[in-house]
């Protein structure tokens, strides 16, 4: 197949890893010939752009594909867009993102390209401002007759968008975010040797908070409930894995709490590194706002990890209540303490919860059981506009 993607820009992050792991499979296990359309790669997330030049697709940087929102750059971003469409002429166009997925999916109706579109977290979402939130659904109702088919990363976002009115629910079907399993799923090895490097002794139980310091990422509830924590665990130390504007602000807040000791910063780290950490920890909690299924879950699982997690967006699908984790109410501190505690006090049960979630996840989230599913919607989509029956 002749397949282009479209995604607004590469940093460091869920859904850009799962355009690219989409891109190399099917490069290598297919023979497809693959275009890749997409941002520069700016912010202190970090880039993935050299990855992607490493990968052997057409590669098109466009300088103007940027997050923030500026009318002038996005039409000429579409003209871009469009004017790429008309010269590679690819079997099917699929796009990423919210803004990505606008022009790309307008870009592809007018010159009758199929197109699928994935919803990697809702474009409208927990935390916006009214009118953005309001926006954004209207945007994405109105790109939604533009595209052949929208994959969902999990269930909650295609129970999300049809609830918003966007779209039916044959058109949609639900994809998890794949990745790299093997080095999850390697001895730890590494595990005394980390750990000693940040200063931790066996007796300290570790809990990691993976994600940008960026707000909506959830790092506060962590530090209003830490105090908490250390006084009914003295040997909880919290990992936070990433860095972000907050960092400043978050390393502040503790100093002044007199938490020093129990908080450790990774600062930025590749995504390749995340399995040998995640060696280090007991378990992990994940606090964000919102998220379409965050990938630190399965990730965590298959290393064996428990999960506590806010009970939001896709979570559920994986954290699953006493089985591989602990689900809590979006913003209860309390029972975000006491699910804290319970995991803190109790590596027996830690053990137990891990190695469920390996056994379930593990082949669900191969990457190449992603991409492999992500082609067959293709081949659905040129079946169905060649005007045969779908098997």
């Amino acid at each position: 197949m002749k397949i282009v993607h479209f995604i607004t820009r590469l940093i460091l992050g869920g859904a850009q890893e799962n355009t690219l792991f989409t891109v190399e499979d099917h490069l290598r296990e297919f023979g497809d010939e693959v275009t890749l359309i997409t941002g520069p790669g700016l912010g202190p997330e970090g880039t993935l752009v050299p990855r992607a030049e490493q990968s052997g697709c057409r590669l098109y940087v466009l300088p103007e594909s940027r997050r923030s929102i500026n009318p002038w750059r996005e039409w000429r971003v579409y003209c871009r867009v469009k004017r790429l469409l008309r010269e590679l002429r690819p079997d099917i166009l699929h796009t990423h993102s919210s803004k990505a997925g606008i022009l790309g999916r307008r870009a592809a109706h007018v010159l009758g390209i199929p197109c699928v579109h994935t919803i990697h977290g809702a474009a409208f979402h927990y935390g916006q401002h009214p009118w953005a939130y309001r926006a954004y659904r209207w945007a994405e109702k109105w790109a939604e007759p533009y595209c052949d088919r929208i994959i969902s990363v999990a269930d909650a976002m295609t129970e999300q968008y049809l609830s918003a009115g966007i779209g039916t629910p044959e058109k949609y079907v639900t994809i998890y975010s794949g990745f790299d399993v093997a080095p999850l799923l390697a001895p730890p090895t590494r595990r005394a040797a980390i750990r000693a490097e940040w200063g931790c002794g066996p007796e300290d139980v570790l809990v990691g908070k993976i994600g940008r310091l960026f707000p909506l990422k959830g790092h506060e509830a962590i530090l209003d409930v830490a105090e908490g924590v250390v006084a009914a665990c003295p040997h909880v130390r919290f990992v936070f894995i990433g860095d972000g504007i907050l960092r400043d602000r978050f390393q502040a807040r503790i100093r002044a709490a007199g938490l020093d000791r129990h908080f450790l910063f990774t600062g930025l780290v590749p995504p390749t590194r995340i399995p040998e950490l995640l060696q280090a920890l007991d378990m992990v909690v994940h606090t964000s706002q919102w998220e379409g299924l965050a990938r630190v879950l399965p990730q965590a699982l298959i290393a064996g990890k428990p999960v506590i997690s806010y009970d939001i967006d896709g979570a559920r699908e994986v954290v699953l209540p006493g089985r591989t984790g602990l689900l809590v109410p979006r913003n209860d501190l309390a029972a975000l303490e006491r699910a804290l505690v319970e995991l803190a006090g109790n590596p027996s049960q830690r053990e137990q919860l891990g190695l469920t979630g390996r056994e379930l996840f593990t082949e669900t989230f191969r990457h190449e059981h992603m991409s492999r599913r992500i082609r067959e919607v293709y081949r659905a989509v040129l079946t169905q506009r060649a005007g045969m029956p779908v098997s």
